[in-house]
């Protein structure tokens, strides 16, 4: 109640602390803005707008229901989420933010999962997209593609833990609704004909629920994603202004050193405080700070400050998440403390991968590999993201046939005995 009483005018407060900075410092203000407008132009606008467009018309053709069919026996038992989180959970890992939050809202939307399934998949879904992690931070801010794979395996491995302990999250809740059958999931089917019949019967119905033809479709699809991409656009826009006028204002040196003093204090290096205070706001600016990073500073903790910030997400990404979830009954706290927890995580995991990466050769073996060179900064990244998006889930759909087929041959054995 307190919150909410001083809350509003504090942030009125500020807002208008902002605009003062900014009638202050029109030309800093300005090229800010043109910053954010270049990089929302040049690199968010046609790296996401395709995967909007996509995923909407994915959607309408039904196909999300085939896969929610397929991979539900992998889904439910692992991360408490129906089959159709997996497609939202394979576009959101190829693509970046904020896909998946975008994809869980439409799951929501069409009633594919309930709150507390989508408050779920929104949490581990949210991940930094292989290009930016593999070519733009590996190689353009630290200059060492072997970095490339301690960061995916911290970021994505940490990503996974948290969708496992978000498994936990909300059991009182599903009990007291008694939601045991959640909606837009197949039940299963003995043999994997039955199961795969049952996923194109359900993808038919839903193309039949759906209606529109593939030019009301593509309407549709391209009115929601520019909305949408519009949105994402502002945000950076206008987190790239707050931070300039933060640090003409001096606030930002201030951050800057109250961090520094808490990273010692804790045994870590405090010339990192300045990236994690940029990673804090925007993702970009933070890896790109903590590549450029002091030379004398080891290099694991710098790594460890980059998967920190990847994981993060920055508030950019928060308010954007935010703006896709405003509506959809989704509530934002459970995914800010999934993101710390994705943070931490993901910083241990690095700190913990470093040794025996580095040691064995691993790391350095990874940049020789024919793969990777789909993730250099050269390489078209949407064909990259495609390719990676059918492995992905090529991948889990053989995860699914595998742990259907084990379970056939338990029941076959308890059967025998």
């Amino acid at each position: 109640m307190t919150l909410r009483k001083f809350g509003g005018p504090v942030l009125a407060f500020a807002l208008a602390g902002c605009m003062l900075l900014m009638l202050i410092h029109p030309e800093a203000s300005l090229q800010a803005a043109l910053r954010g407008l270049a990089v929302w132009w040049d690199v968010l606008f046609p790296s996401l707008f395709p995967f909007f467009c996509i995923s909407e018309l994915l959607l309408g053709f039904g196909v999300v229901h085939l896969f929610g069919a397929l991979l539900d026996p992998l889904m439910r038992p692992l991360f408490r989420i129906p089959g159709s989180g997996g497609f939202a959970l394979a576009m959101g890992y190829v693509s970046g933010y904020p896909v998946g939050a975008k994809l869980t809202a439409k799951l929501r939307e069409q009633n594919l999962i309930s709150r507390v399934e989508g408050e779920r998949l929104v949490a581990f879904t949210t991940s930094s997209d292989p290009i930016f992690l593999l070519g733009a931070v590996s190689v353009g801010f630290f200059h060492d593609a072997s970095l490339g794979l301690i960061l995916a395996l911290s970021h994505y491995g940490a990503g996974l833990i948290v969708g496992l302990l978000m498994s936990f999250y909300g059991r009182r809740e599903e009990l007291a609704l008694n939601n045991s059958t959640a909606a837009g999931t197949v039940p299963p089917n003995k043999g994997q004909g039955g199961r795969l019949q049952a996923a194109l019967s359900a993808m038919a119905e839903a193309r039949r629920k759906d209606g529109r033809n593939l030019g009301e479709l593509m309407k549709g699809a391209v009115q929601s994603s520019l909305q949408l991409i519009i949105v994402v656009g502002g945000l950076v826009v206008f987190f790239n202004v707050l931070m300039e006028l933060l640090n003409k204002a001096g606030i930002l040196s201030s951050l800057f050193n109250i961090t520094g003093m808490l990273l010692s204090a804790a045994g870590f290096p405090p010339e990192l405080g300045q990236a994690l205070i940029n990673g804090f706001f925007e993702v970009t600016l933070g890896a790109r700070s903590a590549g450029a990073a002091g030379s004398a500073l080891p290099l694991q903790f710098k790594i460890a400050a980059a998967a920190f910030i990847l994981s993060w997400g920055g508030l950019s990404v928060h308010a954007q998440v935010a703006s896709i979830l405003n509506g959809t009954g989704l509530r934002y706290l459970p995914f800010m403390a999934a993101r710390l927890i994705h943070a931490v995580l993901a910083a241990g995991m690095a700190l913990l991968l470093w040794k025996p990466l580095i040691t064995t050769g691993l790391a350095s073996a990874w940049p020789s590999l024919p793969a990777t060179a789909a993730f250099t900064p050269g390489a078209s990244g949407f064909a990259a993201s495609l390719s990676l998006l059918g492995v992905v889930l090529a991948c889990g759909l053989l995860l699914t046939l595998l742990i259907t087929a084990f379970a056939l041959l338990i029941r076959t054995i308890r059967r025998e005995s």
